[in-house]
């Protein structure tokens, strides 16, 4: 397989570096901020200045949204299927031994893509927009592999088995339709067929073989992705010999350190570039393979050869390398010698907030989890509220008692006493048993003499009377004012909260967030689910002098997003993790651990 893609890669090579180059760097610097405008446009257009959880549904069935929408997702997949086909024919040549012009791959392409206006194609738009991110399998273009489900989704689907089982089929039904439909792109952009041929055509010459081809796929992109990984390793011990050779003379020693790096990052660049090509250079080699064993005619899309030419190295070009590497070698000099430093540190403090308590180690929503809490260094416990029947405030997530306590009874039906009778810890583990629903007056209490803060969340059922006013009486009561903040997902309850106590903080807890959402008055802070926060998002809402919270953030890769978003508060499960993340430096990643580890062999 190795051997074939290389003999592949080798035609035509310069013209896919350089069309992904130019590709992806327009991505990034046109067609994405294009994309977005013209949804911000759809916005517009039907008079919504953001997005939330609570007016998602109504923008989306909005009529002239539906078609806006659908005018938009045709757009995006031309732009990406034009992508694809660019390098499929560029492939299908160098598979022929031939170098084309890279003019004639982008005329083709474009007026293949063109075609999705054709009913007969119009499951092009599936494939590329929501089979290929949804799989996540290595062959959508960066603007399509960006596409991923909210984590707090996926944690919704893994604490149900239900839905998890029904989860996890559904993708085994989607890889099943994807191995069938594996190959209609490649019949599609190099036989003269619609698309829903092309897909028969997929599931004829993938009979038989799909599992076969998804390990070999699997097992290529791991091989090139470790033969890539020990390339970077040999740079990184080029960089320890060289700091342990020139260690005294230290211009050189930058210069040559600062030309290894260069060659990481060149390295590193290339590799991003050309990963999509590479992978549909790994299917091209089955397509053709499984062609020639079932004695299928290869068709191939035939352009006059280009005429090859010595490019002249142009004498600017020369004169900034030279520039740069002169400016990143005295940056590298000031590095070694400890006058600059690239580690950050945090003069602003990020908070962390135990969700529901320390509800990994305890039951969630007790007192022993909020205890736990402060024990394991938590800022802030977040907490859910509810009212009983009686009026009386207690503590509890769910809207029915049936999953923490196992008895089906509604919030709203029950009475104090009947609450009281209630235990909350069996169904975390035996060890908890006797655990009960905690006040919040009682909670509030506790935290008060503890210095501990208050991300109260108020859950209204409709069924209660005088609830903002019930919550905000308690709080009071114990001055706990300045040591707390409301927040709900529900914004009618900040605005009711507004106007029975104006000077407690409220946080607008969210899903989904999109566009200017500080217009919400009644919020003072955001509380947002990480996968929709962004850097944009993060600096609108701090110019309004707001804060703006993550939820619910469990794992490295998340928490260190967050941390290089800027949030103000990370609301977890996983307090210690989040903890060290905030305190350790941002230049602890896999190259500075593996350059610890080879300064001590060597």
């Amino acid at each position: 397989m190795l051997k074939e893609l290389k003999n592949i890669l080798h035609y035509n090579f310069k013209n896919l570096l350089k069309f992904e180059f130019i590709f992806k760097l327009l991505t990034i610097i046109i067609f994405s901020p294009l994309f977005l405008s013209l949804f911000n446009l759809i916005m517009k257009v039907t008079g919504y200045n953001y997005l939330t959880k609570e007016n998602f549904l109504s923008f989306l069935l909005n009529p002239i949204t539906i078609i806006m929408l659908i005018l938009l997702f045709i757009l995006i997949t031309i732009y990406n299927l034009f992508d694809i086909g660019v390098i499929i024919t560029l492939i299908d040549n160098s598979y022929q031994k031939k170098e084309i012009k890279l003019k004639d791959a982008l005329n083709y392409s474009f007026k293949k893509s063109l075609k999705v206006f054709n009913i007969k194609n119009i499951l092009i738009i599936f494939l590329v927009l929501f089979l290929i991110p949804f799989l996540n399998i290595g062959i959508g273009t960066n603007f399509i592999s960006s596409i991923k489900i909210p984590e707090f989704i996926m944690d919704f689907i893994v604490a149900s088995k239900p839905l998890l089982i029904f989860y996890s089929l559904l993708i085994i039904l989607l890889i099943i339709l994807f191995l069938k439909w594996i190959y209609s792109l490649h019949y599609y952009f190099l036989e003269d067929c619609t698309f829903l041929e092309a897909i028969q055509k997929s599931k004829n010459l993938s009979k038989k073989k799909n599992l076969k081809d998804l390990l070999k796929i699997c097992f290529t992109q791991i091989l090139l992705s470790l033969i890539y990984l020990i390339f970077i390793i040999l740079e990184i011990v080029i960089i320890v010999l060289i700091n342990k050779i020139f260690n005294q003379a230290e211009l050189l020693n930058s210069f040559l350190i600062t030309i290894t790096w260069l060659m990481i990052l060149i390295s590193f660049v290339i590799f991003t570039i050309l990963m999509t090509a590479i992978n549909y250079t790994i299917l091209s080699v089955l397509f053709y393979r499984h062609k020639i064993e079932i004695k299928e005619k290869i068709k191939h899309v035939k352009f006059n050869e280009s005429l090859k030419s010595k490019n002249k190295v142009n004498v600017f070009v020369n004169v900034v390398i030279i520039i740069c590497l002169v400016f990143l070698t005295g940056v590298t000099n000031l590095i070694i010698k400890g006058e600059f430093n690239l580690n950050i540190e945090y003069i602003r403090t990020m908070e962390v907030t135990a969700h529901r308590g320390a509800s990994v180690l305890y039951p969630e929503n007790t007192m022993m989890a909020f205890i736990g809490a402060k024990e394991l260094g938590a800022d802030w416990i977040e907490l859910d509220i509810q009212q009983t029947k009686d009026n009386y405030i207690i503590v509890l997530h769910d809207t029915n008692f049936n999953r923490t306590a196992g008895v089906n009874l509604n919030t709203w039906e029950a009475t104090i006493s009947d609450v009281k009778k209630l235990e909350v810890g069996s169904f975390k583990d035996v060890k908890f048993k006797g655990e009960k629903v905690p006040l919040f007056e009682d909670v509030v209490k506790w935290a008060k003499e503890n210095n501990m803060k208050l991300n109260i969340e108020l859950k209204p059922t409709g069924k209660e009377k005088n609830f903002a006013l019930n919550v905000s009486k308690i709080i009071q009561k114990y001055n706990f004012e300045k040591d707390c903040v409301i927040t709900s997902q529900v914004y009618e309850v900040l605005e009711d909260f507004k106007k029975v106590d104006s000077k407690i903080t409220t946080v607008y807890v969210t899903a989904l967030a999109y566009g200017d959402i500080t217009k919400l008055k009644a919020a003072d802070y955001f509380s947002v689910e990480a996968s929709s926060v962004t850097n944009s998002m993060v600096s609108r809402i701090h110019n309004e002098g707001k804060q703006i919270y993550a939820w619910t953030v469990n794992t490295d890769e998340s928490i260190n997003k967050m941390i290089e978003l800027n949030v103000d508060n990370i609301i977890t499960d996983d307090l210690t993790l989040a903890k060290n993340l905030i305190y350790s430096s941002k230049s602890s990643n896999i190259i500075a651990e593996i350059i610890k580890v080879l300064n001590k062999v060597f």
